[in-house]
């Protein structure tokens, strides 16, 4: 057991080395020792501030209060996407979460659903999803029993805080200073320690690089590789700013396509998240910043910050004694916000598979693997936003409807095109309902149903369809005003 893992190094910190610190502290902390390398000098990019449901699974391995938490972090609830003038300008659709329910053995509920649009017996998909109804409706509440179907909007600044004090407080330890030059084991090649600028040497036995897109462990010294996804997802650019809350906080997403790329507005309880994701052979930065600030509400709290970056994934997240965690193992673009969700599925699966001794190359290989394979599912599911739409009215947006496409997506689209079939692999994040309401809200209406659908006969479809809609809408209609609950829940410490 000499060779055991026992000095963790994260070199980095942000929502990302935050996270990973907290995690290994709490459900490691008594085998190993943590450290946080980061440098005040260093800023984050710290605008990822929109999450998806599955966060709930690293929260409750955390023991992470919902309440405590989102008070800290001037927090709202979250229960979809709303995609604005994407399949065509003026035309909307929301994305939600939740499911479409019941569904049967041979096929799913949208089925169902297809056949009665058909026979005019229905109204939108979505009005089949207690989270749309709640959505649309400005509704939500935290019940028990109740499934984990929400999100949040954050401040990843203060998120970041409260896992650091999280970290800190199971024994973590955090190093101020930046990286001079990453130390190499000349026998076997592993990173044996960083050192820092100010001479300080922190040696480690496993490594994870959470130093953002530069990649300074996993690239710029083990040289893992990176594919290049821009092809598929053209967007290169994105420009971020904060404004002083006009309203109430609603409890959705906005992403607003604009003419080369989309807009983002996320509501805190203390002011709202606006940023613009642009493709730069199509706009200009100064035409970007135009545009955001254009379509704005409320008082500028700073100024824009533009970022840029290359879509894409490391050809290996894991590299001798070196895991990449967060955007230095990749970045596919925040459409879905699935980034943070991405930096808690690399850290649960490296928990998942931490050497008990050694390193070794089968962990390596096995983590490798199941990281690519979600990474690109969720791929295709940002590349059919931009691909299946109707748009010609902008040279992007032609280029994107025209572009080539992963074969594996061309076979998705093809298949629920002819049948309506979708089928969810054990690895992607993305399942049929997720799918089904966004291909329907980007005008792609499949050619047939499952035959098992025609069992019923149409006094019998009517009656199946409208208890399911009559559910959703019961259910939601348990929900309080959202901002009205959030006052109760879980209103933020300084406002």
């Amino acid at each position: 057991m000499e060779n055991k893992v026992k000095r963790i190094v994260i070199a980095g910190g942000g929502t990302a080395g935050w996270m990973a610190a907290a995690a290994f502290t709490r459900l490691l902390g008594k085998t190993v020792d943590v450290s946080l390398v980061e440098s005040d000098l260093i800023p984050t990019v710290g605008v990822g501030e929109a999450t998806i449901p599955t966060l709930h699974l690293l929260h409750r391995l955390l023991k992470i209060d919902e309440r405590q938490l989102m008070a800290a972090t001037n927090a709202t609830f979250k229960l979809g996407i709303s995609f604005e003038n994407w399949k065509n300008v003026g035309e909307n659709y929301i994305h939600s979460f939740g499911y479409l329910r019941p569904d049967c053995w041979a096929c799913g509920f949208h089925h169902f659903w297809l056949k009665g649009k058909e026979k005019g017996m229905v109204t939108e998909i979505g009005d089949y999803v207690p989270e749309y109804v709640g959505a649309k409706a400005n509704k939500f509440a935290v019940l028990p029993n109740q499934d984990l179907n929400h999100a949040y909007h954050l401040d990843a600044g203060l998120y970041a805080k409260y896992l650091r004090k999280l970290t800190e407080s199971c024994g973590g330890k955090r190093i101020e200073g930046s990286i001079e030059e990453v130390l190499l084991n000349q026998e076997n090649g592993h990173i044996s320690g960083l050192k820092l600028a100010s001479g300080q040497i922190v040696e480690g036995d496993l490594f994870i690089d959470c130093t953002g897109f530069r990649g300074l462990l996993i690239e710029q010294t083990l040289h893992a590789g990176y594919d290049d996804w821009s092809h598929y997802l053209p967007c290169d650019s994105a420009i971020a700013v904060q404004t002083e809350s006009v309203q109430a906080p609603i409890p959705y997403t906005r992403s607003i396509a604009r003419e080369a790329g989309w807009q983002w507005r996320i509501p805190l309880q203390n002011r709202t998240g606006n940023g613009h994701v642009f493709c730069s052979k199509y706009i200009s930065d100064d035409q970007a910043i135009d545009t955001l600030l254009n379509n704005i509400e409320g008082k500028r709290l700073n100024d824009p910050r533009v970022i840029k970056y290359k879509t894409g994934s490391r050809r290996k997240h894991w590299v001798k004694n070196c895991v990449a965690v967060g955007l230095s193992s990749g970045f596919i673009e925040p459409l879905e916000s699935t980034g943070i969700h991405l930096f808690q599925k690399a850290i649960v699966r490296l928990l998942t598979l931490f050497p008990q001794q050694d390193i070794n190359q089968a962990d390596i290989d096995e983590y490798n693997q199941q990281t690519r394979d979600e990474a690109l599912g969720i791929r295709d599911f940002i590349i059919m936003h931009y691909h299946v739409t109707q748009r010609t009215d902008t040279a992007f947006w032609r280029h994107c409807q025209n572009m080539p496409i992963p074969d594996s997506l061309k076979h998705r689209l093809n298949l629920f095109s002819e049948t309506g079939k979708v089928f969810k692999k054990d690895s992607e994040l993305f399942g049929e309902t997720s799918w089904v309401q966004c291909l329907i809200g980007q005008g792609m209406h499949p050619k047939a149903y499952h035959p098992i659908v025609d069992m019923m006969t149409d006094d019998e479809l009517q009656k199946f369809l409208d208890n399911a809609k009559n559910n959703a809408n019961k259910k939601a209609a348990t929900w309080p005003n959202h901002w009205d609950f959030i006052q109760h829940y879980c209103r933020a410490n300084a406002m």
